[in-house]
């Protein structure tokens, strides 16, 4: 339950302070989230600071530089390290380190079933949300080694952007969108029987320090939204602004030697192709912590 003293709170009076606060010098270009780093692995205290100051404006930072050789998952788990990220999500296709290697999986892989393991668009939506409300993503520290020979886009969009847009639109919204069961993953079922049951829960909540917390997928199949007509309005409405034009949503791709930082907010990515010889490959690592001083 929000405390009435958050600004989250529907009826909350420290609202349109914190509103304000949060449109004041908000950044108007992808550009200028990207911090120019040496190593990743080992960041001088003026570039975690800029990092750290990118994040707390906006839940989202992004790093460049030089490619650290060899370019393995040691990238992701050290950077995390030094923004307070240590629990990993070793979810159901994570290497055993439990950092994922994201690339087209080949020829009868299982990996070939999930989207982000093909070629194709991704729509919007936030890292784990079919998981269980205590084992929640915080936060997702992804890093790119080879990008696509085409395409790739992502697109980006702080979640407390996304809940200022629609409480803006009509306050009802978010207390729709707060209920306990508003968005339910179905089951998912394999040849043992139920792989992982079914999880119900709000699309926008608070973290126990008081923090918003986003879960949502723009799927259609596999979810079940609650049938009643502010839910449906709610939904609408937020899906209006993923899709339409919003100086809020970044979008860029990832090259060589780039990553992002940022506390799990809602992002997409356009369909791609691979370069001849040369596959798509990303790190990525999903923590149930909040990134440190945010």
């Amino acid at each position: 339950m929000i405390p009435l003293s958050s600004p989250f709170h529907p009826d909350s009076p420290a609202y349109p302070a914190w509103r304000d606060a949060k449109l004041a010098a908000y950044p108007a270009r992808l550009d200028e989230l990207v911090v120019e780093v040496a190593d990743p692995r080992k960041l001088s205290a003026a570039e975690h600071a800029a990092l750290l100051a990118r994040i707390r404006k906006t839940n989202i930072a992004l790093y460049a530089g030089a490619l650290p050789e060899p370019a393995d998952k040691s990238i992701p788990r050290l950077l995390g390290l030094q923004f307070g990220l240590v629990r990993l999500d070793s979810n159901l296709l994570a290497d055993e380190d439990a950092i994922t290697t994201l690339t087209v999986a080949e020829g009868q892989s299982r990996k070939g079933e999930y989207i982000p393991y093909t070629n194709r668009s991704l729509g919007w939506h936030t890292d784990g949300y079919y998981n269980r409300a205590d084992h929640g993503i915080c936060s997702i520290v992804l890093h790119c080694v080879q990008p696509a020979g085409e395409g790739g886009e992502n697109g980006l969009l702080d979640h407390e952007m996304a809940y200022l847009l629609l409480r803006e639109q009509n306050p009802e919204h978010i207390r729709a969108l707060m209920g306990e069961t508003v968005m339910t993953i179905p089951a998912r079922l394999d040849e043992n029987g139920v792989a992982r049951p079914a999880e119900s829960g709000p699309v926008f909540a608070a973290l126990p320090n008081g923090q918003l917390h986003m879960r949502y997928t723009a799927r259609t199949r596999s979810i079940e939204w609650q049938d009643r007509p502010e839910v449906r309005a709610a939904v609408a409405a937020l899906e209006a602004i993923f899709n339409g034009p919003s100086p809020y949503i970044f979008r860029g791709r990832l090259e060589s030697g780039m990553g992002l930082i940022c506390n799990n907010v809602p992002h997409c990515r356009s369909g791609f192709s691979d370069a001849p010889g040369h596959k798509r490959v990303l790190y990525r690592a999903r923590y149930f912590d909040r990134i440190a001083g945010t």
